[in-house]
């Protein structure tokens, strides 16, 4: 059976309905928020308010992209999608460097010991400790994707490592791959890292790509047949034109409309209105869906970004590792 694997259990891919695909509900106190506090979105409460209006807009799913040792809590995850009546899924992995400090353990594991880590957590359970110590606490409540990130054009020799954990925990437990782009760079050098590694390229999502808004690069990356995250529609300036749209509706006219997905990525309490700020995580249902309409979208393509491609790409499937799912597209 074809799963996405969410903090309250697995349910079937047909299940998750309209899905943001990368979001940022709990981020509690940690190395992360010291460095940087508008990070710290620990209110169980808050989060709620704004799930809620997510759910009332017709939203079902989200995709939590905080791993380990950056802040996640997998507990308050699942108690937010319990009174919301959402599925939330949780990450293992890495995030970059910044967010750790000086000796965080991602520097000196090797691949094979850090995917010994995402393992666990995919199969057993997350740690309510999130790997930070002293000891573990295995939770109830299992990830359900592999969070990645780089932070230029080539990967790093950190980087690079956390990737191939990341493919290697993919390969044995058919987990799906998130990644991190910074400011949209760097993604044809990740797509031909994980071709090396021999990663299952439809069930790998890189994200915030629309923040290089280049069509021709666009449409290289999507060439290689994996998933592009696009987070960026409520960050435009207003008059300026909003690139994220153009990009959506120049991707989909160019036939790669199975191949994009759409989040919030609302890391900071200024995007939360539970927080005082806004837009809150109803804007694409709200607001960005209307305006894909009047930019001619057909439902099919949108239902296609928020419905069929989450459900597909985030499914866990033993046949996509065996070789029975094509790598391309």
């Amino acid at each position: 059976m074809a799963f996405l694997r969410t903090v309250t259990g697995d349910i079937d891919a047909g299940e998750a309905g309209i899905c943001y695909s990368h979001e940022h509900i709990i981020i509690d106190p940690s190395f992360t928020t010291f460095r940087y506090p508008d990070f710290l979105l620990d209110s169980v409460d808050l989060a709620c308010a704004d799930v809620s209006e997510f759910r009332a807009a017709g939203g079902k799913t989200l995709v939590d992209s905080m791993p380990c040792g950056g802040g996640r809590n997998p507990a308050k995850l699942a108690e937010i999608a319990t009174r919301t009546g959402t599925y939330i899924v949780c990450p293992t992995g890495l995030h970059l460097e910044k967010y750790y400090p000086p000796g965080h353990w991602g520097e000196r594991l090797s691949a094979d010991e850090m995917a010994d880590l995402f393992v666990v957590e995919i199969e057993e359970g997350i740690d309510l400790r999130d790997y930070n110590g002293p000891s573990i606490l295995r939770s109830p409540h299992r990830a359900g994707v592999i969070k990645v990130a780089t932070s230029g054009e080539n990967p790093g020799v950190r980087e690079r490592k956390v990737i191939e954990a990341a493919v290697i925990a993919h390969m044995r437990t058919g987990a799906p791959i998130l990644t991190h782009t910074e400011k949209g760079t760097g993604a044809l050098q990740q797509v031909q890292l994980f071709r090396d590694l021999g990663a299952a390229l439809p069930h790998i999502v890189l994200s915030h790509t629309d923040r290089k808004p280049d069509i021709g690069y666009h449409k290289e990356i999507l060439s290689s047949g994996v998933m592009l995250e696009y987070d960026s529609a409520f960050r435009w300036p207003e008059g300026e034109g909003n690139p994220t749209l153009n990009l959506v509706v120049a991707m989909v006219d160019a036939g790669f409309g199975e191949h994009l997905l759409l989040g919030m990525d609302a890391a900071r309490r200024k995007y939360w209105r539970s927080y005082g700020g806004g837009p809150g995580l109803r804007f694409l249902l709200h607001e960005f869906v209307p305006r894909m309409q009047a930019a001619g979208l057909e439902q099919e393509s949108i239902d296609a970004i928020f419905l069929r491609n989450p459900a597909r790409c985030y499914q866990f499937s033993r046949s996509m590792i065996s070789g029975d799912e094509s790598q391309t597209r």
